[in-house]
């Protein structure tokens, strides 16, 4: 389900002699080997790794296809999150109950936050992907759409092929690269990798206790706060500023607090958080936590980050959200009609694709206001006409 992976510092490592994407394959790939030994590796080596490289054209095709994200957050959430997918969620927790605790005690990853991705990118590990990573990383590295993504796990690859620990010919995993339980990325691996169940090896797909650990050693590297909340949900009144809802937007929860905000159920923590409407002012309403911002690392995409978050409170015994009374939104041909629109008006909306995404919510609520209406940045009918 992931649609970019956050675990990656977009550093290019190429000298500008090589082309950074495009022009024939196999050019593409001799300028890769010839960057690969002047950074040291083994020439021999090197002509391993590639022995065999090829595009692969469904790997473009699952890059291209992300109309899954075009659906809101309840249709989503409800999409993913199954009755089965929590059941067998906390039979994970009770069979790897050590294994959590161990996590929490180290890292003070919450065990819901890693179950819910442990759900959504491999279903607890039974569906890892067939795609040959080392073919998809270069074919992704070779396509100009994010070059500067994908071209350094190539290199984080031959550094694990070199350590003994990937097979170019058969290590397989997601469209987009990411290996194991978890989706993690070579360098991710490289950097985060844990040797939970103790057998001297790092394997993320066949050894739970290792993708947990990785994975949790990985979210505590982007910042997680131990011991904090990410999500909780909240009732909001029928009038406020919805101009100052959205992610991103953190103010003290007193301040919500005085706007009339509060908890559907226990209490509010003390902490900075984000207004978060999915589906406006008449809909879900959640209090985002600054551990909520280390989802975006994960997955770039917000309706999936919402869900995950939303997932790993019920992984933890969380109520069921109320749906509340969404206004009708937008298809998937209308979203990208508006995105049109609100690009002709010189908001960055980023790519038209049908995705209400960051961009196309910011330059929704910025119009909203414009034009008077409550600014919860969820787009209608009205809105498209309006503009």
């Amino acid at each position: 389900m992931r649609i970019l992976s956050g675990f990656v510092a977009a550093v290019l490592f190429a000298s500008p002699a090589y082309a950074q994407c495009g022009g024939g394959f196999n050019s593409f790939v001799k300028g890769l080997k010839t960057e690969a030994v002047q950074q040291g590796f083994d020439k021999s080596t090197v002509n391993a790794f590639f022995k065999g490289v090829q595009q692969d054209g469904a790997v473009l095709k699952a890059d291209r296809a992300q109309g899954v994200f075009q659906k809101p957050f309840i249709d989503f959430s409800r999409h993913l999150i199954s009755q089965n997918r929590i059941e067998r969620g906390q039979a994970m927790s009770r069979k790897y109950d050590a294994v959590f605790d161990r996590i929490e005690r180290e890292y003070g990853v919450s065990r819901g936050v890693l179950l819910a991705f442990w759900a959504f990118e491999t279903d607890y590990g039974a569906f890892q992907g067939d795609f040959n990573t080392r073919n998809a990383l270069v074919t992704l590295a070779h396509d100009c759409r994010r070059p500067e993504l994908f071209r350094p796990q190539i290199f984080a690859a031959i550094e694990l092929y070199q350590q003994g620990n990937f097979d170019p010919a058969r290590t397989t995993g997601a469209w987009a690269g990411e290996i194991g339980m978890v989706q993690m990325l070579p360098r991710d691996i490289l950097e985060n990798g844990v040797d939970g169940d103790g057998d001297g090896k790092v394997s993320l797909k066949t050894s739970a206790p290792d993708a947990l650990m990785s994975g949790a050693k990985m979210l505590s590297h982007l910042g997680w706060q131990p011991g904090q909340p990410w999500l909780q949900e909240v009732t909001v009144p029928a009038q406020m500023d919805w101009s100052l809802s959205g992610p991103g937007k953190p103010r003290p929860v007193a301040d919500w607090q005085a706007m009339g905000v509060q908890a559907r159920s226990g209490s509010l923590t003390n902490l900075p958080a984000s207004l978060i409407l999915p589906q406006g002012r008449n809909g879900p309403a959640f209090l985002a936590y600054p551990n909520f911002d280390v989802y975006f690392e994960w997955n770039q995409s917000f309706v999936y980050v919402l869900t995950a978050a939303y997932f790993g409170t019920r992984l933890e015994g969380g109520q069921i959200y109320d749906s509340g009374n969404a206004a009708q939104g937008l298809s998937g041909a209308q979203m990208k009609q508006l995105q049109s629109k609100l690009q002709a008006r010189g908001h960055d909306v980023g790519k038209i694709d049908g995705i209400l995404g960051a961009g196309t919510r910011a330059a929704v609520q910025a119009e909203q206001v414009r034009l008077g209406l409550p600014a919860d940045a969820w787009p209608t009918p009205d809105l498209l006409n309006r503009l």
